[in-house]
Order: C-alpha cells, then sequence, then structure tokens
C-alpha cells in the first residue's frame, strides 16, 4: 500500500536514500518556470504522438517522437540539475536551438505524411498532435532567440562601457 501507513512525523530527518532521489526529481520552481513547462509539454505531445504512432499503420513515424522525447527529457534533465552551468564549454543554447529546428522540422514533415497517407484515426490523431508538438517548439525557439538577445544586449553594453571607460584612462593619461 502507498503511501506507508504509517507516516514519519513531520519534525524527523529524511534518509540518505530520501534525500539522493530528492535530487533527481526536478524542483518545483524549475518545473513552474518557463522553459520547464515548455520542456514538459514537449515531453508529454512526443509520449503522446509516439503512443499514437505505435497503434496505428503509420508505425515506422514512431523513432522520430521516440527520440524528441529522450532529447527533451535529457535537456530538461539538464536544465534542472543545472548541467548547462557546470559545463559552460558547450554551448547550450545553440544546442537547444538545434533541438528545436530538427523537432519542428520532423514533426511537420511525418504530420503531413501521416494525415495525407494513413486513413487510420490514430495516424491522423499522431499527426494533428504533430502540428501541435510543431507549434510548441516554435514557441521554444522563440523564447530562446529572445534570450539570447537580451544576453547579446548585456555583452554589448558591458563592452561598450568597458571601451569608454578605457578610452577616457587614455585620454587623461595622454593629457598629462
Amino acid at each position: 500500500m502507498w503511501p506507508p501507513a504509517d507516516p514519519e512525523p513531520a519534525g524527523a530527518p529524511d534518509g540518505p536514500q530520501t534525500q539522493s532521489l530528492r535530487t533527481l526529481l526536478p524542483t518545483r520552481e524549475f518545473l513552474c518556470s518557463r522553459k520547464g513547462r515548455l520542456l514538459l509539454g514537449e515531453s508529454a505531445l512526443s509520449f503522446i504522438i509516439f503512443i499514437c504512432y505505435i497503434v496505428s499503420a503509420a508505425a515506422p513515424f514512431l523513432t522520430v517522437p521516440l527520440l524528441m522525447l529522450l532529447l527533451a527529457l535529457c535537456f530538461l534533465f539538464g536544465y534542472f540539475m543545472k548541467i548547462n552551468e557546470k559545463f559552460p564549454g558547450m554551448c547550450w543554447p545553440l544546442s537547444d536551438v538545434l533541438r528545436c529546428v530538427t523537432a519542428i522540422i520532423l514533426y511537420l514533415v511525418i504530420s503531413i505524411t501521416a494525415i495525407s497517407k494513413y486513413s487510420d484515426g490514430a495516424a491522423k490523431t499522431a499527426g494533428v498532435f504533430g502540428f501541435i508538438a510543431a507549434i510548441v517548439y516554435v514557441l521554444d525557439l522563440y523564447i530562446i532567440f529572445n534570450d539570447l538577445a537580451k544576453l547579446l544586449k548585456q555583452g554589448n553594453a558591458a563592452n561598450d562601457t568597458a571601451a569608454e571607460k578605457s578610452e577616457e584612462e587614455d585620454s587623461n593619461s595622454d593629457s598629462d
């Protein structure tokens, strides 16, 4: 029976096993963030599309949603474990852009093919969910580009002020 019938008191310390399991689960604040919700939505839609393709005649298309589901879960894990901050050498925004662009193209292609070529309801349903997933990936791509633009503007502003300060110091040292 789950949960245990005899729960521990609220003030009791958690065991080491409970603490280690909690570190593998995303925090509530990340899941409520915009990126967390988008990644969860992409994962859920990919899972639904995967199930629809399993039961349909368009079974060869099930590899695309499976791969997109695994990629979305990997990025979800990477972001909530803050692996992107621990490994700054890997360009996470570029990887995320490539993931989104690939998903958009593949989902549009297989959705159009599934709706036009196959007559069973599961394939058509997977096609419709594929279009919805493509829209979610486009939204994610748009947000990534906006975040990158803000980051680049902040970087340029910091570089401009540093350049202005060095020019002022150079001009002050020349006048002496």
